[in-house]
């Protein structure tokens, strides 16, 4: 209490509660001034100067919150974090420091903060209980930000879609597919599931699967595709340079590993035709557009050069039987 007097405690129950304690108080005055004032003057004198104690302590907090801001945003910078799981770490450690200034606030000026802190920690459990799902796509956020498997403008396959990464929020994850649909994946499935990065790398290696009809020439056939693979410009060879590639901490990685040049083999003898595979390396960027025209290269140049293309068949014998004649003919 601000009045720290010794007169006896009011009861709680009536109604003219304040009444009769405010009469106490009076007569109190009344009979001994002198001891009144004192007590009066001594409670101002104790209270004052938890007052300004806590002030203080809520001037020094409130600008150690500033600072200790100030050096996280500094750390992040240097570090090249993801902006949004800076802000997130940012917001929460000057959150959480705030709550403690305010509890050590009260405490000095002689509240007991017990029953705040057990209000905060209540609270807190009751909002992860009924946050749980949030909670989960919040902690699996945090993971790809920390980690980075993949970034804004990365195309990847993950959580049964297939698309560009727009934005990664603290929460979800939104993904622009190929057919122009937004798609928003929660971090938490995301996180515990497979991530496949398409643009992870800046090279990628196309394979081809070609059919043709048993009877050619196998080695011709593959000199043919060969030539096919070579005449394409997008197609990488063991004398082009690798790019250089930088990991996160800025070290050069895979620069000087030669790349492989075209591969064709004969891969499989099936039941109706034989396959040749074929493999080839390209820029990242270049992948689709190289695949699909080299498909159509492989269609209409290995026929006119007597590379036929296989289909299921069936060959079937009729025996013409003379009439009558029901007996088993040997062949």
């Amino acid at each position: 209490m601000f009045l720290q007097i010794d007169i006896p405690t009011p009861a709680p129950l009536p109604a003219d509660s304040i009444r009769q304690v405010t009469q106490q108080i009076l007569q109190q005055a009344q009979a001994d001034p002198q001891t009144f004032w004192q007590g009066v003057l001594d409670s101002a004198l104790r209270f004052g100067g938890k007052v300004i104690i806590a002030l203080i302590i809520y001037v020094v907090g409130a600008w150690f919150i500033r600072y200790v801001k100030k050096i996280l945003v500094r750390i992040f910078e240097r570090r090249h974090t993801e902006r949004t799981l800076a802000t997130f770490i940012t917001s929460f450690v000057s959150i959480m420091l705030t709550v403690l200034l305010i509890l050590a606030t009260i405490g000095t000026l002689g509240v007991d903060t017990t029953s705040f802190a057990a209000l905060l920690t209540a609270g807190g459990m009751a909002i992860g209980m009924a946050l749980s799902g949030t909670v989960q796509n919040f902690a699996g956020g945090i993971m790809l930000l920390t980690f980075r498997p993949f970034k804004a403008g990365d195309f990847i396959k993950a959580g049964g879609e297939a698309g560009t990464v727009m934005e990664v929020t603290i929460v979800s994850t939104k993904v622009l597919t190929p057919d122009n649909r937004v798609v928003i994946l929660p971090n938490g499935s995301l996180f515990s599931g497979n991530i496949e990065n398409v643009s992870a790398q800046p090279l990628r290696r196309i394979d081809w699967t070609i059919s043709v009809e048993y009877g050619v020439d196998a080695q011709k056939c593959i000199d043919a595709m060969l030539e096919i693979l070579h005449s394409d410009q997008r197609i990488l060879t063991s004398a082009d340079q690798r790019p250089v590639v930088h990991d996160r901490s800025g070290v050069i990685v895979d620069s000087k590993t030669p790349i492989p040049d075209p591969f064709v083999a004969l891969a499989s003898l099936n039941e109706n035709d034989i396959s040749f595979v074929a493999k080839a390396w390209v820029h990242t960027d270049d992948y689709w557009s190289t695949f699909y025209d080299l498909n159509k290269r492989f269609y209409t140049e290995l026929p006119p050069q007597g590379f036929g293309f296989a289909y299921p068949h069936m060959d079937v014998n009729i025996v013409n039987h003379p009439q009558g004649d029901t007996s088993p003919k040997e062949s």
